[in-house]
């Protein structure tokens, strides 16, 4: 006999830098203000050329439009059960949401993250989510402290040299404003 009950998934945090909540916002706004009407006003018009049935923009337009919804819906629930944490902790040289972190290895590589929430995951920018394994293991560690942390990989050892949580000057990429509208 299988064992057929699935593991839960872990639970995740619904927090948010007030950046990440700001491009959210701003996203929504742009999605509203001038991509739908925009999709709004080529699906009328489209409409006014005849045959809806064979008429590729129309088609393709209103498919448009069903996924601005969909996103617009999205981003309207999220926004509503996400907690802004738009102040620094009380102990700054512990790692906590937010921080913007430099860690050593065993080989004196350095490593460069700031922990946030899902909705603002950049590898590239090396933002990873508070729920990552590696962030999980690093919250509430000291300046200066020397972690395992267990990854997927393995377990991994770690010498934290640096906690900021105002914005360090190798975090220098800025974030795009509409991702997703972008991708679409």
């Amino acid at each position: 006999m299988t064992d057929t009950t699935k593991k839960p998934l872990p639970k995740r945090s619904l927090l948010i830098t007030p950046e990440g909540e700001r491009l959210l916002q701003q996203e929504h706004d742009y999605l509203w203000r001038e991509e739908r009407p925009r999709v709004t006003q080529q699906v009328s018009d489209a409409a006014k050329l005849g045959d809806r049935s064979e008429n590729a923009e129309y088609i393709y337009g209103k498919k448009r439009l069903r996924q601005i919804d969909s996103r617009l819906r999205f981003l309207r629930k999220r926004l509503e059960a996400l907690t802004v944490v738009d102040r620094k902790p009380a102990h700054a040289d512990k790692v906590y949401f937010g921080a913007w972190i430099e860690l050593e290895d065993d080989a004196e590589e350095l490593y460069r993250y700031r922990i946030v929430g899902e909705d603002e995951i950049d590898l590239k920018r090396g933002y990873i989510s508070v729920d990552a394994p590696l962030a999980r293991g690093l919250m509430g560690k000291a300046l200066e402290e020397e972690v395992e942390v267990r990854l997927p990989k393995g377990l991994e050892t770690y010498y934290i040299i640096a906690i900021t949580y105002d914005k360090p000057a190798w975090d220098i990429g800025e974030a795009p404003m509409h991702r997703w509208a972008d991708n679409h």
